[in-house]
């Protein structure tokens, strides 16, 4: 049923709670491809008195592309899903959207992500990124709760 699944991360330990759940599907399934995707958000300058120029935030921005790649290139190396095959994509942008769109774009049959597990004001404040692309794509989406969920909160 799934043979393209999409695993988005942020380099959070609590992102990475979902491996355990893509190994399984790995093993048990017809996934021929797992596709890593770290999204990086662009460089939003601070206002007030200290003021950076577009060539600062450049440099910034490309820092964060080099980490996001060197974070997606570590963890593809250390994963092991035999016949699967793995990629790794670094994207530019909004999260939740390109997210959305890449999966559309790239025939994802499957995202499978982490939550933090916020409800009420926390979720209204700090947003949700698993949230968004639940209400923004139309792939179906595996939500992982991350270790120490408590309910109801």
């Amino acid at each position: 049923m799934y043979q393209k699944i999409m695993v988005p991360l942020d380099g959070s330990e609590l992102a990475e709670c979902v491996l355990p759940h893509v190994a399984t599907l790995a093993e048990g399934s017809q996934i021929r491809t797992i596709v890593f995707v770290r999204v990086v958000e662009p460089f939003h300058r601070p206002t007030g008195d200290y003021v950076i120029n577009e060539e600062q935030a450049q440099k910034i921005e490309a820092e964060h592309m080099r980490v996001a790649e060197t974070y997606l290139k570590k963890l593809v190396e250390r994963l092991n899903y035999k016949a699967v095959n793995i990629q790794s994509r670094i994207l530019f942008g909004r999260v939740a959207d390109n997210l959305a769109e890449f999966a559309e774009k790239n025939e994802i049959d499957l995202i499978i992500i982490a939550t933090h597990g916020r409800s009420g004001v926390s979720r209204w404040v700090f947003g949700s990124v698993a949230d968004r692309i639940l209400r923004s794509s139309c792939v179906p989406i595996l939500m992982v709760r991350a270790p120490g969920c408590v309910q109801g909160i």
